[in-house]
């Protein structure tokens, strides 16, 4: 009912500011009559004023105020309010023997907008001044509190002996008031809610989490969206330190596929695809080359940014967690992860289209493979996860990979990906002909023998896959094992007969990688 209440107070709100709006910029203009201009002018006015009214309530302008934090609320708001002056300007221009004064338009949109934008800015400050539910935070605070006593009072990191108590019907109705009764049944299930061990956060700064006691929870939930994040690894580092190993995470996600449901929902045919073009270029390009990457992050501040499944559960496994179990709950990816390890110290991340690979060379030794990206950011972490999830298919690739982007299956199918290996092979690193360089989990999918041989020789561009075209695991390891050996024997003519029978079979068999 008080939702209700609010959306209908915005409304009626936003057409007084509308009329309001549409007064001074007639009151301003140079040599006019109020009065008079209204006379003459009221048709034109009219459709100025149900215009606004109406692209606002298509577009939802009226539900902001209820759930969106100002960052969010602003930008909308504005992003609705330059839609309103284009499809207003069009109106006037194609209905020209109605007449409006280009100040009186112009003078409306400016005025409107500044006046809707302290509206928001003052509406929200009075009745949704705070991110966190008092009694969330009431929650949050008392569990930390009790926490520092402990550890106080003990003088060790975490108690030998967990205390116990019913679980409080407030613990609930905390949780469900901030997320809903779905996340509270996914925490309860993997949770011992009747243990003094675990912690429920609602935050976004890893300040939150660092200022917990140490090393004293075997469990720990946050309630807000790893979107709204700004470092998302630190994040997760901090929330790793604070944790006894084995210890479970819970947390939530919007995924880019969620993201982009989410918008061809909500806005209709047509300008739906218009919007997610440009949030395309805004928010999922732009973070990816660095010279955009700095005005991105400057002008968000990393709110609401595009996360894709692999990235997250990527950047999981990269700060020490094993992801034990993935759910959709409200448009959200809810993940359940286990601490297993310390964070790893990745100092260069790579996020744009050129990137560098770890592998496998000769003698065993380890380099960096140039490649275009074809994949998410840090699916390159996610290699156990997906073999132990997913089956190999034909051709030993991972099955159901959704951690290839569609741009990389395009570029996987005529092997763009794979031009920058050619800077390995100036270098020295890879030959023409050779077997394929692999991470160090797909080596060690190989057996003994086979792994021996690999290290003899230099990895190559062209693998004998193309030419024997193997369909299983075993037969790909068997096809290597043959090119190895016959290439001890003859290396020249070895890679010459392999060489010419791939390009037969990719230009004529149309032999892919995929």
């Amino acid at each position: 009912m008080y939702t209700r209440f609010s959306t209908y107070f915005r409304f009626f709100s936003g057409i007084i500011i509308v009329l309001m709006s549409i007064w001074l910029a007639i009151l301003f203009k140079p040599g006019t009559l109020p009065i008079t201009y209204i006379k003459n002018q009221y048709h034109i006015l009219l459709i100025l004023l149900v215009s606004w009214i109406a692209i606002s309530i298509l577009f939802k302008k009226y539900h902001l105020g209820s759930k969106r934090d100002l960052r969010r609320t602003l930008p909308a708001v504005l992003r609705i309010n330059i839609i309103i002056a284009g499809v207003t300007t069009l109106t006037m221009y194609g209905l020209r023997e109605l007449e409006l004064s280009r100040f009186v338009l112009f003078t409306t949109l400016i005025t409107g907008t500044f006046l809707e934008l302290v509206f928001f800015i003052t509406y929200k400050q009075l009745v949704h001044s705070k991110k966190i539910d008092d009694s969330l935070q009431d929650f949050i605070d008392t569990r930390e509190a009790l926490a520092r006593e402990l550890v106080m009072q003990k003088r060790i990191k975490a108690p030998a002996k967990k205390g116990r108590h019913p679980v409080s019907s407030h613990i609930s109705s905390y949780i469900i008031q901030e997320s809903g009764e779905e996340v509270y049944h996914l925490i309860d299930k993997h949770f011992d809610l009747t243990a003094d061990d675990y912690t429920i956060l609602s935050t976004t700064t890893r300040f939150n989490v660092l200022k917990l006691a140490d090393n004293y929870f075997n469990a720990i939930a946050n309630l807000k969206r790893i979107n709204d994040i700004r470092y998302v690894n630190k994040f997760f580092e901090a929330i790793n330190s604070k944790m006894d190993a084995g210890g479970l995470f819970i947390g939530c996600v919007e995924t880019k596929n969620m993201r982009k449901r989410r918008i061809m929902r909500k806005f209709p045919p047509v300008l739906n695809v218009i919007y997610y073009f440009f949030d395309f270029l805004f928010k999922r390009l732009a973070p990816k080359f660095n010279i955009t990457k700095k005005i991105y992050f400057f002008l968000t501040r990393g709110q609401n940014r595009v996360i894709s499944k692999a990235e997250t559960l990527g950047r999981l496994y990269s700060c020490g967690f094993d992801v034990e179990e993935v759910t959709t709950i409200n448009n959200h990816m809810f993940f359940v992860s286990r601490k297993i390890r310390k964070p790893y110290k990745d100092t260069n991340p790579t996020y744009g289209p050129l990137i560098k690979l770890l592998r496998v060379g000769k003698n065993g030794k380890e380099f960096y493979v140039y490649k275009f990206r074809t994949m998410h950011p840090f699916s390159e972490y996610l290699q156990p996860y997906i073999y132990k999830h997913y089956n190999l298919k034909e051709g030993g690739k991972f099955k159901n990979d959704f951690r290839v982007t569609t741009i990389g299956k395009f570029m996987r199918k005529f092997w763009i990906d794979e031009l920058p290996m050619l800077i390995n092979w100036v270098k020295g690193e890879m030959k023409l002909v050779g077997v394929r360089p692999l991470s160090t989990h797909y080596y060690n999918l190989y057996n003994e023998e086979l792994k021996n041989e690999r290290t003899k020789v230099k990895p190559g561009l062209v693998p004998p896959y193309y030419a024997d075209m193997p369909s299983t695991l075993d037969e790909i390891q068997a096809s290597e094992l043959k090119y190895l050996k016959a290439y001890q024997k003859h290396p020249f003519r070895t890679d010459w007969c392999y060489f010419w029978r791939a390009m037969f079979n990719i230009f004529f068999r149309k032999a892919r990688s995929e």
